[in-house]
């Protein structure tokens, strides 16, 4: 039975849990938030043990408590900072929420630490494990449309529809220090974002040679965003590879969601058929239902076909990722996320960042 502790019980605690709460590889042992009463709470809502212990201090859990696996569910700028010691201390297992962390020089400590305690670092990526994605990257591996020559990831973000979000997790996304990214902060690009540039390097296979981002200002968010780059050829391509992504906003319109007021679109096309992945956050709700917006449609040979066969609601790529967090636990393999994989993400989305601040291209391999 592997120990898990969890840091942090605020809002995505909901989704983080479910995993746990349907293995029995797995027990939950501790809770840790700075205000005590909000992990009993957890307790409660989730029907864990009542004997769970709770902190409000993580490192006095950590030296207390035997855990196999810890989930870091903190603010950006204590992921290093937790991760570190949390491996110094012989924490075998260290699932860390995304972005990995504020700068790839907090990265390299993190990846160090662990290398030299034997820890394994794996950075939590739910969107890979959703079912209908997951499906997509399969039929990619299989060549079914061919070589891919351009991706377009379009996220969605409404100002209605999803769950109320606690006015204390707004109030560090909105800080700069807290949040990280540019030097204003950058709660769209380097907090959602990091779904859209993960996706990105993941489905094509290829590193990222350059990039080019601009942004807008919205009450406090960087957005709207939009993020052009062009992928490494170290493969032989039929046409060269450019990607792009847009972060869009839409106060006014309503995005029925039991989660984020957010959706994301991706687009995909290749030298013999082109696909479209529709819906993320808010999938199952009534566009899910429609033809047009069926989870995967591919237009190949002539024909368009759709998949719909699919667990669809956002819980299960929560459900999905603890799962494989928790096969890498038992057989000591590594994460499809690991520490090294999830540098070269924080890497290109820092590049972009910075292709903002700086108003100019930015080829990622300057950057240390």
């Amino acid at each position: 039975m592997l120990r898990v502790g969890i840091i942090g019980t605020g809002v995505i605690f909901d989704l983080n849990v479910l995993g746990y709460l349907v293995n029995k590889d797995t027990e939950i042992v501790v809770l840790c938030n700075r205000t005590v009463q909000k992990a009993k709470n957890k307790i409660q809502k989730f029907n864990l043990n009542e004997n769970i212990h709770v902190y409000s201090d993580y490192k006095q859990m950590i030296n207390n408590e035997e855990l196999d696996i810890i989930e870091i569910l903190l603010p950006h700028n204590l992921h290093a900072e937790a991760s570190i010691y949390a491996a110094k201390k012989g924490v075998k297992v260290i699932s860390i929420q995304k972005p990995m962390a504020l700068t790839l020089k907090e990265a390299d400590a993190m990846i160090s630490a662990c290398q030299n305690s034997g820890t394994i670092l794996s950075v939590y990526e739910n969107f890979i494990f959703a079912p209908h994605i997951s499906k997509a990257k399969e039929l990619i591996d299989q060549d079914y449309i061919g070589d891919i020559t351009s991706i377009r990831i379009k996220t969605t973000m409404a100002g209605h529809g999803g769950w109320e979000i606690p006015k204390s997790a707004l109030e560090w996304r909105n800080n700069p220090e807290s949040v990280g990214g540019g030097f204003k902060g950058s709660p769209i690009l380097f907090d959602n974002g990091w779904h859209a540039f993960t996706l990105a390097r993941w489905f094509v296979d290829e590193e990222i040679e350059k990039v080019f981002a601009w942004t807008g200002s919205y009450k406090g968010n960087d957005a709207p965003a939009y993020v052009m780059f062009k992928y490494k050829q170290s493969k032989e391509h039929v046409v060269p590879q450019y990607g792009q992504m847009e972060f869009c906003l839409l106060p006014d319109m309503k995005i029925p969601s039991p989660y984020y007021s957010t959706d994301e679109f991706i687009e995909i096309i290749a030298t013999r058929g082109i696909m479209r992945i529709n819906q993320g956050t808010s999938i199952g709700n009534l566009m899910t239902k429609s033809e047009e917006f069926a989870p995967i449609v591919i237009i190949r040979d002539g024909k368009v076909e759709t998949y719909t066969n699919f667990e669809n609601d956002w819980k299960h790529s929560f459900i999905n990722a603890t799962k494989h967090l928790i096969e890498v636990a038992k057989k000591g393999k590594s994460p499809i996320l690991s520490g090294e994989e999830a540098r070269a993400v924080l890497k290109f989305n820092l590049a972009a960042i910075m292709s903002v601040e700086q108003e100019k291209e930015v080829i990622l391999d300057t950057l240390s």
